[in-house]
């Protein structure tokens, strides 16, 4: 046995042990029967997806992961893609040149909106349509290949494991996909993306079909808690300079239209998607995935936000938080906190 693999079985062991995976026990009965919100239906490919499924992982900075319920259901990562695609272009081109592109100001137009800055002609921010498709026309790359491959091997790096893009679900956007057209020519017009529209837009729409799992979403936010180094692997995913950049645009905008209740009552770094997933980030401390289809009027996952707003009350993990958490996190994951539940 290695070093690695000893490790992780300790950090295993240690997981079942804690409370902390009764406590996400609990949290999941609380919601499992909450059958609130619809399942997205406007890619003909996600309706297919079942309502009842539901998943919370937990992962830390020291790369400890607790999971419940259906945490290795794989489903399209959709719009959580933009933050770490957003990542990769400033990887490639530096704050500067990114930020002529693409501003990071919130916007209370929907995230699909055909609508630029009046003044600069930008998109608002990289995590409506617009600006993503935008990030994606800055993915460095000879090739369509070469640039979806980049985009993969990035996404590993986050997650730890290979991760593919589920074709039907591709085709099934690239078919509906008549406002991001629209979005894209009217960026052309404005000299915001270049006259390679058609390759940029089949790589969003294949970023958005990147198959994943609330394992692999709660890995990829405590990569970014961890400074930009998987915590499990060690490899850098994001070079520490632009950590910075991509979770402060998550915290204003990563939320569509509940953006600014989020960080009102959540206060956590976060992208949601319509494939049913929310990432979410404590910086320094641990990632939260989860996992649950149906979603409220706003876009977001209905289970995941109630899930990610307990263990933000119960744990103090609200970034502007300054009174004393009811648990201590600390002690929940490693066990010292058992008489308190």
């Amino acid at each position: 046995m290695t070093k690695g693999d000893f490790s992780s079985l300790v950090s295993s062991i240690q997981a079942v042990a804690s409370p902390f995976r009764q406590y996400l026990n609990d949290l999941h009965d609380k919601y499992q029967g909450a059958m609130d919100g619809t399942v997205a239906d406007y890619i003909p490919e996600l309706a297919l997806a079942d309502p009842n499924w539901f998943g919370i992982c937990v992962v830390t900075q020291a790369g400890q992961m607790f999971e419940v319920g259906d945490c290795d259901q794989l489903f399209t990562i959709q719009s959580i893609s933009k933050a770490f695609v957003y990542g990769l272009a400033l990887e490639d081109h530096g704050r500067d040149y990114v930020n002529s592109k693409v501003s990071v100001e919130p916007t209370g137009e929907a995230f699909n909106a055909i609508v630029l800055d009046e003044v600069t002609n930008r998109p608002y921010n990289p995590m409506v349509n617009a600006g993503a498709i935008a990030t994606a026309d800055l993915i460095k790359g000879d090739s369509a290949t070469e640039r979806l491959k980049r985009m993969l091997a990035m996404f590993k790096r986050y997650t730890g494991r290979d991760v593919d893009v589920n074709v039907p679900v591709f085709l099934s956007e690239k078919s509906t996909g008549f406002r991001n057209r629209a979005i894209a020519y009217l960026m052309l017009n404005f000299g915001m993306v270049t006259d390679r529209v058609d390759e940029t837009l089949d790589l969003y729409f294949q970023q958005c079909s990147i198959m994943v799992n609330a394992k692999d979403l709660a890995m990829m936010a405590a990569t970014l808690a961890n400074g930009g180094v998987n915590p499990v692997t060690g490899e850098r995913a994001l070079d520490e300079h632009y950590v910075q950049d991509v979770i402060s645009v998550m915290l204003t905008c990563g939320m569509y239209d509940y953006s600014g209740e989020w960080v009102y009552r959540v206060g956590l770094p976060a992208k949601s998607g319509v494939g049913g997933g929310i990432t979410a980030l404590a910086p320094g401390k641990l990632g939260i995935g989860t996992f649950s289809p149906p979603l409220d009027a706003k876009g977001n996952s209905y289970r995941g936000i109630q899930v990610c707003s307990d263990l933000s009350r119960d744990f103090g993990l609200h970034l502007f938080n300054v009174a004393e958490a009811e648990y201590k996190l600390d002690d929940w994951l490693t066990g010292n906190g058992a008489d308190s539940w």
